[in-house]
């Protein structure tokens, strides 16, 4: 249960009123290399240090094994701000990550070429 006030901080016509880059404290670099598919989830620990209410959003969020960009997603955040609030709970011992296994060349053609009949279908 959250008291009133302990929700992000929104306005239908204006968005978020607290700027992304505020939420990491104006860090742009995260100390950990994660990109949009790496694959994040909690350890169970608890996390060393303060924990704004992003991270605490996040650590929810990784449960089970979830993309950066879907956690990006779900907070409504910009992946950079995304990146470094994750790396926060990892340097913390929150969460482990691992890199995206790619069976193929992510940037085969035929692959590509895959994805993009794909989203052709679902429009």
């Amino acid at each position: 249960m959250t008291a009133a006030g302990d929700g992000p901080w929104l306005d239908d016509a204006a968005g978020r009123l607290v700027r992304p880059f505020t939420v990491s404290n104006g860090r742009t670099r995260p100390t950990v290399a994660l990109d949009l598919m790496s694959q994040v989830m909690a350890t169970g620990a608890t996390p060393l240090g303060y924990l704004g209410p992003e991270h605490e959003q996040a650590l929810d969020l990784c449960r089970a094994p979830v993309s950066v960009a879907e956690v990006a997603a779900h907070l409504k955040l910009p992946a950079v701000v995304t990146k470094v609030l994750l790396s926060d709970l990892v340097d913390g011992g929150a969460l482990t990550t691992k890199p995206p296994e790619f069976h193929h060349n992510p940037t085969d053609r035929a692959l590509l070429e895959a994805v993009l009949d794909g989203l052709r279908r679902q429009l």
